[in-house]
């Protein structure tokens, strides 16, 4: 069976490359949401203004991976326990959110910050958002494949490639 999640874990570059060599993922496509602007551009993002998250789309089988599996994921490849901020990319547009307006999936991400809370995993407590699902718009074309297109970008071979690469060393049963 298909189902959709929308992450929110910073830079949408770094989550798509992570997501694309998951088992189980069958479409990623980087985006906004949760703000108050019609059609946002990247550039109307960047400000902060508008008041929607960079984030990823995923398409995923649960006959080859559970939603579970997938915020391990996530939550195990950025840092859910700083506010509005994810490395150098600071403002609310970096968010560390997950939007969603299906109950049982609330329960899930909920059960699951308090379970890694209490498990001490993070020296911080987690400040991930559990926002409603809005409108999704698709970020512009260039935003696409990003790293598979840009690894020669110093952005690229700094943040995203070690974080690639932890996912793989880390997450080797989940490697499509």
């Amino acid at each position: 069976m298909k189902k959709n999640i929308i992450l929110g874990g910073g830079c949408f570059w770094c989550t798509e490359a992570i997501f694309k060599r998951t088992k189980g993922v069958e479409k990623v496509l980087p985006g906004y949401i949760g703000g108050n602007t019609l059609k946002p551009t990247y550039k109307e993002i960047c400000t902060g203004l508008t008041g929607h998250a960079e984030v990823i789309s995923i398409d995923y089988n649960t006959n080859l991976i559970d939603l579970r599996s997938i915020l391990e994921i996530f939550f195990s490849t950025h840092d859910p326990t700083t506010l509005n901020r994810q490395g150098n990319d600071v403002g609310t547009q970096y968010r560390s959110s997950i939007f969603t307006n299906d109950k049982e999936e609330i329960k899930l991400i909920s059960d699951l910050i308090i379970s890694l809370d209490k498990s001490n995993e993070f020296s911080n407590k987690i400040v991930t958002s559990i926002e409603n699902k809005t409108t999704f718009y698709e970020a512009e074309n260039y935003h696409h494949d990003y790293f598979e297109n840009n690894k020669n970008v110093p952005y690229c071979s700094i943040v995203i490639s070690p974080k690639v690469e932890k996912f793989k060393k880390n997450n080797s049963k989940f490697l499509n």
